[in-house]
């Protein structure tokens, strides 16, 4: 480690004071993980710091996903614009070399104005992971207070009469005004955040209330989950179940449902809220019995052609993070053996080291089957969450301050 990254883990804002939360004491209670285990996952971080590392000096814009092995760029960041300076925050956590963490603070600048941008659910995924990671572990407020102003824009996307955030859409667009998605479960953290960093609960309240809404709609009675659902905007009633990316509204998208899986932990640990757990914990199971023998997900766990169809990667790596997240709250085994059993899978089957052309580091990721778009490609959350996922085996301490991952 070097003597910055250790002075800054050790005094920044005193958030990322040395200490373990609850969810570190019952991620350790549940023991190391085997050593056979610890070795593939060494092995699958030290290649994908290696790749960033030789990949970084080279990306001028924020990757969105690889044609022909290449990144391709976008230059405000479309939704994914957080995980490439997330992904060299974990590289700079693994390694200890400061040019990743210049990197990262370099990349997340360049998202200053997406601060006001109310057009889109996702600011929790464009600013946690690079600026409340940057505030984290550097104690400057200017990540601090820019993550706020982007949630000061997300909660304006809030339908007080449906009690949720709308996912798409301008706000003067009636266009999927009604629509929710489960993706948006992964972006209510930025408000806990920002209720935590003023005292105003009100950020966290609607973050509450769409979850609260997000559960009742989502939530089939075997825990599985549609991508998305319509609600009537102007009364709130429920109308139906829907998709975009899942095979049909009754199937199950693997991605989304490990945003569910994901999502839905976190705001338990935000809140103790105990239904919120058993949300998490219903996904869990159903996408643990939905798993392959290879323990790579299909894209859809209900497409026709499963468990032979094309794989998502991805959501096997969002996965592994939430199940990590599970099995710390709940003190249960099953799902951190299941998380270690994924990302053994992903670094043994899904890396790209077999390629001297790629510049990702994970493969066998699908962003888009339905639309044809993006089919077995690379893709930055994929390599954000596979790196979030191994630290979080190997270095827990570093990722709590990092992303906090303390509970009620």
């Amino acid at each position: 480690m070097s003597v910055s990254r250790r002075t800054v883990l050790a005094t920044a804002a005193g958030t990322a004071a040395a200490y373990a939360s609850p969810g570190q004491q019952a991620q350790a209670a549940a023991g190391p993980a085997p050593a056979s285990t610890v070795r593939t996952l060494r092995a699958a971080a030290d290649y994908a710091v290696d790749k960033v590392r030789s990949v970084a000096p080279g990306v001028n814009g924020f990757p969105v996903g690889t044609k022909f092995e290449k990144w391709v760029y976008s230059q405000n960041g479309d939704w994914v614009g957080g995980f490439w300076p997330g992904t060299l925050w974990m590289a700079w956590l693994h390694t200890g070399d400061d040019a990743f963490r210049t990197w990262a603070l370099e990349s997340a600048q360049k998202l200053a104005p997406r601060q006001n941008d109310t057009s889109t659910h996702d600011l929790g995924f464009l600013f946690y992971p690079s600026w409340v990671t940057a505030w984290r572990l550097t104690g400057e407020d200017t990540w601090r207070a820019g993550a706020v102003r982007a949630a000061d824009s997300l909660i304006q996307r809030y339908n007080p009469r449906g009690h949720f955030i709308r996912a798409w859409g301008a706000l003067n667009d009636p266009n999927n005004a009604g629509r929710i998605i489960i993706d948006t479960m992964m972006n209510l953290d930025l408000l806990a955040f920002a209720s935590k960093q003023t005292g105003d609960d009100t950020y966290l309240n609607i973050a509450v209330e769409h979850a609260k809404t997000a559960q009742r709609v989502f939530l089939r009675p075997d825990g599985s989950t549609p991508h998305a659902f319509d609600i009537d905007p102007d009364s709130g009633a429920p109308i139906c179940q829907a998709t975009v990316q899942g095979y049909s509204p009754t199937s199950c998208w693997s991605r989304g449902q490990a945003w569910g899986v994901y999502g839905f932990t976190t705001i338990h640990r935000r809140t103790g809220n105990q239904q919120f757990l058993a949300t998490a914990r219903k996904l869990a199971d159903f996408s643990i019995g939905a798993l392959g023998s290879d323990h790579v997900p299909v894209w859809d766990y209900r497409a026709p052609q499963q468990p032979y169809d094309i794989k998502d990667a991805s959501a096997g790596a969002i996965m592994a993070c939430g199940l990590l997240d599970l099995s710390a709250v709940t003190g249960s085994q099953k799902y951190r053996d299941v998380a270690l059993r994924l990302l053994t899978a992903l670094s043994e089957t899904c890396l790209t080291r077999n390629s001297s052309r790629a510049e990702a580091v994970v493969a066998r990721c699908t962003r888009n089957r339905p639309a044809e778009d993006g089919i077995e490609i690379s893709l930055p959350y994929a390599d954000y969450y596979l790196l979030e996922g191994i630290l979080r085996v190997l270095r827990p301490s570093d990722v709590d301050r990092a992303i906090d991952l303390s509970a009620l």
